[in-house]
This record gives C-alpha cells, structure tokens and sequence, in this order.
C-alpha cells in the first residue's frame, strides 16, 4: 500500500486538532509543543534530537504536539538559518567562550553535536532562550483555543456543512475502525 505525504500531513493535522479538543491537559500539551519546536529547529539526526526524544518518554508529554510542531518549525526553520547562523556565529566568535568550546570538542561525545557548526550553534541556542517563553504563549493559546475557538467553530453552518460531508462521515467511520 502507497502511503501520500499529504495524506500523512492531513492525518496528523486531524490528530492535532483532536488532541486540542480532548481531555489532555494544556500543560502537556504545550510542553509537547515546545519538544516539537526544539525538533524543528535543531539538526534532524544529532544527539540534540536524541536528547528531546528521550525527555518525550521518559516524561508525561504529548508526542503527537511534539511531532506536529516539528514539522511546521522545520518549514520555518529553512527560512530562519540565515539568522540561526548570524547567532551562533557571534556564539562561536566570542573570545570569553573560545576556552569552553576548544575544550567541549575534546570531550569524546560533545563533538557528535555538531556545535562547531553556526547555525547549528544558533538553532540551539535560539531554541534555548525560546522554550520557556513559547511555553506559557502555547499553554494561553490552547486554553483560549479551547474556551472560546471551538465552541464558536461547532455553532457555525461551514462546521455543520463539513459534517454532512461523505467525506467526514468517512473520517468518523475510519476513526472508529482504526483508531
């Protein structure tokens, strides 16, 4: 069986949507969401990642927000490597760090991080200074969402058009059968 990308995208775009309507607590949520922008922004394959999995099970976070919010923070992470490098340049160049990093690079693991490397450097370090502010703006915006979004969104003819729809009369049957 041929699997989509889109198809992919749109199953995790609906699985997000009903994480926000379930009874998971926005804590997890937004910690998870934060998890995905920290994916998002450092290096797919590097003992960063590594180190984000390991926080996701080993703790109570939502791995579906984390893993969507990568991949939207990843699309913006393309676009955000000219100032990621600019970062981690002035990071790298610092005269007070040179000491920390020439000895960091001689520890036998710390160089499998990559963190020689600018944008590297500055994906971390931005992802760093943006994980506990993010926190609480992802924490606000799922219980907004849930308060006032959604409520609003199931009143409106569009929402009960789409529920009419063979279309998501197919979703709901798929849901119920494949969970």
């Amino acid at each position: 069986m041929e699997v989509y990308p889109l198809t992919l995208l749109l199953k995790q775009l609906f699985n997000f949507i009903k994480l926000l309507n379930s009874e998971k607590g926005a804590t997890s949520i937004a910690a998870g969401m934060v998890c995905g922008m920290i994916l998002g922004f450092t290096p797919a394959f590097s003992l960063q990642t590594l180190l984000v999995l390991i926080i996701l099970f080993f703790f109570r976070i939502q791995i579906g927000a984390a893993f969507t919010m990568a991949f939207f923070f990843k699309l913006m992470a393309y676009a955000l490597d000219p100032a990621f490098g600019a970062v981690g340049a002035a990071v790298l160049e610092a005269d007070g760090l040179r000491p920390l990093f020439t000895t960091l690079y001689n520890v036998p693991i710390v160089p499998l991080t990559r963190f020689n490397n600018s944008i590297v450097m500055g994906s971390g370090v931005v992802s760093l200074l943006l994980a506990l502010p993010m926190f609480f703006v992802f924490r606000m915006l799922v219980a907004a969402y849930r308060l006032q979004v959604m409520a609003r969104f199931e009143k409106t003819v569009f929402w009960k058009a789409v529920k009419a729809t063979g279309f998501y009369k197919w979703y709901v049957k798929y849901e119920e059968l494949h969970g």
